[in-house]
Parts: structure tokens; C-alpha cells; sequence
């Protein structure tokens, strides 16, 4: 059984080149698709995450914007902040980058963007509307996973999908995607966490396991059934002395166990991660395409 690894970096560039033309028919049309990123406090993960966005917006001569706030922002701060951005014309998708500090109301922050700049999709419209199948945005994560098993022919109809993980941000909203009928759906999906009884036993009966569980390494051979498709959204530092950062990125997966016994594998890095900040740049086309007529 020869190994596929499924590279998120060529589906994303092909994701990306895929818009220019869409870009070209908005700026004819005197539009230009921008983004506004807020950042609440310090942490290193979401900085690094922010300035990936920023550099994807400038290849595509995007407009982008960053608000970084400190640590001490208050939630009425950031919430007229989240108004002002409503009410730019020429921001068409905003995302307020999690978490934030524990003295603001995450949930209330969410429900204060436009649905139509929720380019995340977290608010609860966007959830309600991905759930029924009629979505204005999928979120980018899951969205991105989607889209990687569809451009490598993973057939998904009919078969067992175990999600391991049930977040707002990637397992319950991947779990509803794949759910749904059509292309690159129509799937019975398993939604299994750290309460679940027989853990093991259920990632062994996956024909596609989908690994978001946020722990390094989590996901060994004797978890996974043979032949099975393996996708892994896990990015986690570890400490390796051995590195000049000191660290080293790994997945959920523990890929060089897991590796032999797969029929395709994303790696982490290189997988996931990639697609997550190019279907966040298709959202913003699609924001800025729907203002046009909203």
C-alpha cells in the first residue's frame, strides 16, 4: 500500500490562484476585499497566526488591517471597536482572534460582528445557517478540511468518519459539514472526545479520522484502522533542545508511527494549517462579493 500525504500547501495556493480572477471582477467594479484582524493581549500563537494573515492578504493585494489591543482592553472598548468595524465600508470581513482574556464575554464578542463580515462564521447565525446546509461562510478550518479530501479524492459518502475532538472552532462545525449531503460530504460521522467511552476502539473503526484534540502525539498506530485516511489539525509546540527556537511543531498524530499503516496522511505542519488561512482569504472575496447586492 503506497502512502498519499495530503500537502494543504498545494491545495491552498491552487485555493488562492483560484480567486484572482474573482478579485479582478471586484476591482472593476471599485472594490477591493478587506480585512480587519483584532488581537486582545499577548499570546505568542495568536500574534504568529495574525501575521500569517496579514502576509496572505498582501500577496493578494488585499487590504488588511490589524488592531493589537493590550491585555487590558475593556469588553466596551472592543466592543465599539467591533462597531466601528460594521460600519467600514471598506472592511468586508473582521475576525476577533481567540481566546481572549478571561474579563471579556467571548460569546458577546462573537454575536457583536455582522453576520455578513463574520468571515470566522462563529456567530450564531452563521452556525445556525451551516447546520440547515444554506451556509453564508463555513469556517475556515473545517472548511479547509473539506476541501483538502475533495481535491484528493477521498470519497466520503456512505463512509465512517470519527472526529476526535467536539471545539466550536473545528469539531462540531466539521462534524455538521460532513454531514450534510453532497460533494465531499454525506458521511456518518462519530463526534468522539475525552468523555467518550472506548476511545481507541472508536478511532479504530474510522475509515477517516479526523485528529483535533490539541495534544502532541495523541493519535498512535494502534488507534487507527488499516487502510484508513488520517487528517490531522493538531499544531502543538513541544521543547526540543536540539532546535534553534527550542521547539518543534508537531501534530496530533503521531505521524511516524501512524504513517505505515494509513492510506493517506496530512503531516502537521504542512496539512491543515495551510488551508485555514486560504479559505479565510476566499471568505473575504465571498464578504466582499455578497456586499455588492447586501
Amino acid at each position: 500500500m503506497s502512502l498519499r500525504l495530503i500537502n494543504g500547501r498545494d491545495v491552498a495556493a491552487q485555493v488562492t490562484e483560484a480567486l484572482n480572477d474573482r478579485l479582478q471582477v471586484l476591482r472593476a467594479q471599485g472594490i477591493n476585499p478587506g480585512l480587519a484582524v483584532v488581537v486582545v493581549g499577548d499570546d505568542p500563537a495568536s500574534h504568529v497566526y495574525v501575521r500569517m494573515k496579514g502576509k496572505a492578504c498582501d500577496r493578494m493585494g488585499m487590504l488588511s488591517r490589524t488592531h493589537i489591543l493590550p491585555s487590558s482592553t475593556s469588553e466596551d472598548d472592543l466592543l465599539s471597536l467591533i462597531d466601528s468595524l460594521n460600519a467600514d465600508a471598506e472592511i468586508h470581513g473582521i475576525l476577533c482572534q481567540l481566546p481572549l482574556p478571561s474579563h471579556i464575554d467571548e460569546r458577546k464578542v462573537i454575536e457583536r460582528i455582522d453576520p455578513y463580515k463574520d468571515v470566522d462564521a462563529f456567530h450564531p447565525y452563521n452556525v445556525g445557517r451551516m447546520l440547515i446546509g444554506d451556509p453564508l461562510f463555513l469556517p475556515a478550518t473545517p472548511a479547509g478540511i473539506q476541501r483538502l479530501l475533495v481535491s484528493y479524492e477521498v470519497e466520503t459518502r456512505g463512509k465512517h468518519v470519527v472526529v476526535l475532538g467536539r471545539s466550536n472552532i473545528v469539531g462540531k462545525p466539521i462534524a455538521s459539514i460532513l454531514m450534510q449531503k453532497g460533494e465531499g460530504a454525506d458521511a456518518t460521522v462519530t463526534v468522539a472526545h475525552s468523555r467518550s467511552t472506548d476511545l481507541e476502539g472508536l478511532c479504530r473503526r474510522a475509515d477517516i479520522l479526523i485528529a483535533a484534540v490539541g495534544i502532541p502525539l495523541f493519535v498512535k498506530a494502534d488507534m487507527v484502522k488499516e487502510g484508513a485516511v488520517v487528517i490531522d489539525v493538531g499544531t502543538n509546540r513541544v521543547d526540543d533542545p536540539a532546535s534553534d527556537k527550542g521547539y518543534r511543531l508537531v501534530g496530533d498524530v503521531d505521524f511516524d508511527n501512524v504513517k505505515g499503516k494509513v492510506a493517506a496522511i496530512s503531516p502537521s505542519p504542512g496539512g491543515v494549517g495551510p488551508m485555514t488561512i486560504a479559505m479565510l482569504m476566499e471568505n473575504t472575496v465571498k464578504a466582499a462579493e455578497m456586499s455588492l447586492g447586501h
